[in-house]
């Protein structure tokens, strides 16, 4: 049964659907979904076109607005939205350290999660789009791995879409994890100067914090470990257009003084766990580098691999010089599943997965090529967590597909930017530019 309510300027309608796990096993096991359904107050009884969103990730259940926030207003102007909580996160079979251990043992988990990719969140798509839109095909939003999916999407079901919207998430069609990687760290230590050169000041208080990690065993709040390498990694907010400032204040009131000498202080380390903890989308850090498996060759814990050749990036070596402590970017690795309890009993299964050597293609080159989708995708210049290069020869690769090159804003510039990034994507997807 749908349940509809009201928010400020809206009607939501809680949606659920029963989708096959495996599709190519459409009469075996399922799983349930859930979706909300938002549609302007003074549209509730019109018909109108679908926009279907897919969040960002992988690992994050949709947005949790509030009436009309960020994108969603410019969207209703014309659409009723389906924000869709992706298999294993939010409502739709969410896969934690809880209900994984329903599977079996780490085997079992590993085969689980693997078919938790964006071709399983397509054919789910394609499965309740009946259901939803009468089988009309309906407008597809993507905001980063959102926007991975989509190009997905245009791959396996192009007839599903009416028009897609990309926004900073066109992956490249065919780099291993390795080539991801290699192109994000230099990408990372830019964002982290122009940091340092924004807040000068917070080059001495990065090396007295990791100085002290390096000297002190800290448990956060919740049993979380914070390593020298936890700490560095905090710079993945780095990408965000906030990001930066957010950096700065927490960096600014790190230690407290007591009878013994300086402490990290609690709000610091308060702070730091909400950050720094995967116990509420551990999905993202099980299977980050599974979203560029596509052949035989196993990701093997690229980020990780590939830091090794950017010795910049070492604390203590820092530490031993002059030089700044430099922070990480969107990079899971091995050691998280050691300090984070919430990934703890999941190292097993994360090994396997990252031994994995079965990967499908989840891009179909030669169909995007052939693409009649109108599309359009936000291509942010100084993007953090997607490479621009990557990005516009994707774009260049889809036949049709408008990009809008902007430094105008950073990786979230759909939240950051609306309406006007949506606005100006529907335009350009529509050739009214």
């Amino acid at each position: 049964m749908s349940l509809s309510y009201r928010q400020p300027g809206v009607v939501l309608t809680d949606r659920h659907f029963t989708v096959p796990l495996d599709h190519a096993d459409p009469d075996g096991e399922t799983i349930e979904l859930y979706a909300r359904e938002v549609v302007a107050s003074d549209k509730a009884g019109q018909e109108l076109p679908w926009m279907l969103y897919l969040q960002g990730g992988p690992g994050f259940g949709a947005n949790r607005f509030v009436g009309r926030q960020a994108w969603l207003g410019r969207a209703l102007e014309e659409y009723r939205v389906l924000l869709l909580d992706q298999r294993g996160t939010g409502r739709s079979a969410p896969a934690t350290r809880q209900t994984l251990p329903l599977r079996g043992g780490p085997a079992e988990q590993a085969d689980h999660l693997a078919r938790f990719r964006a071709d399983s969140i397509v054919r789910d798509c394609e499965a309740i789009r009946p259901q939803v839109t009468g089988g009309a095909p309906w407008t597809v939003l993507g905001q980063s791995f959102g926007g991975f999916c989509t190009v997905t999407y245009l791959s396996l079901a192009p007839e599903g879409i009416d028009t897609a919207i990309i926004t900073g998430g066109l992956p490249s069609l065919h780099a291993h994890a390795d080539d991801v990687y290699r192109a994000a760290y230099p990408r990372v230590e830019r964002k982290v100067t122009a940091h340092y050169a924004r807040y000068p000041q917070d080059v001495e208080r990065a090396r007295r914090i990791a100085d002290h990690l390096l000297g002190h065993d800290v448990v956060l709040p919740g049993g979380y470990r914070l390593t020298v390498e936890a700490f560095q990694s905090l710079g993945l907010m780095l990408g965000a257009s906030d990001g930066s400032h957010r950096l700065h204040h927490l960096l600014e009131d790190a230690f407290v003084r007591i009878p013994a000498g300086l402490e990290l202080s609690d709000a610091f380390q308060e702070q730091a766990r909400a950050l720094l903890s995967y116990a509420g989308h551990p999905l993202y850090a099980l299977v980050h580098e599974a979203v560029y498996g596509q052949d035989a060759r196993p990701t093997a814990w690229a980020a990780e691999r590939v830091r090794a050749e950017f010795p910049q990036f070492d604390a203590a070596k820092a530490l031993a010089g002059d030089a700044p402590v430099l922070f990480t970017g969107e990079t899971v690795h091995p050691w998280m599943f050691d300090t984070d309890p919430a990934l703890r009993p999941l190292r097993e299964t994360a090994e396997l997965l990252a031994a994995r050597t079965d990967w499908r293609p989840l891009y179909d080159p030669a169909r995007l090529a052939a693409n009649e989708v109108p599309a359009a995708a936000a291509v942010y210049h100084d993007d953090m967590y997607v490479d621009t290069a990557h990005s516009l020869e994707t774009a260049d690769a889809i036949r049709g597909l408008r990009p809008w090159v902007t430094n105008e804003y950073e990786h979230d510039g759909l939240r950051a930017g609306a309406p006007h990034v949506l606005d100006r994507l529907l335009s350009l997807a529509r050739d009214e530019a």
